[in-house]
């Protein structure tokens, strides 16, 4: 395997098709071995699994960056730049509601990205970024 390892994360889930249709289907994550408890899905390289649980922990507490309440906890991946704008369009065209609708962070200044924020159907909080130069992942 080259370059860096995946990452495995297990999130909890209430609705294992809402689940599906989310990842699946608007996130276009395929769909690995499953069961009727759990689906682990290749997200974007790594390996997200979707545990049904009945019901979620507290909803996202907040922080402000660059002026704008980011949720905490929240995950997600840093996409190639061309990647972030396929998928931000196709989320819009989806009409999906963001916490945080696409733009450009830090504009002009050390790590610039491209980054935006949304709910999964159960509430889990994601943010999909992008660096036009990906050097600047860990800018100060």
């Amino acid at each position: 395997m080259s370059g860096l390892p995946p990452f495995h994360l297990a999130i909890p889930v209430t609705d294992l098709p809402q689940a599906e249709a989310f990842y699946g289907d608007l996130l276009g994550c395929r769909r690995g071995r499953s069961s009727e408890q759990w689906i682990d899905w290749d997200f974007f390289g790594h390996q997200l699994v979707t545990h049904l649980v009945e019901a979620m922990p507290s909803p996202p507490s907040h922080n402000e960056v660059d002026q704008h309440a980011v949720p905490v906890p929240h995950f997600g991946v840093v996409l190639d730049w061309q990647d972030w704008h396929q998928l931000a369009n196709t989320l819009e065209a989806a009409q999906c509601e963001f916490i945080i609708a696409p733009y450009i962070r830090f504009k002009g200044q050390a790590g610039e990205q491209a980054t935006l924020f949304l709910l999964d159907p159960s509430g889990n909080a994601l943010e999909f970024k992008a660096f036009k130069d990906l050097s600047q992942l860990f800018a100060s």
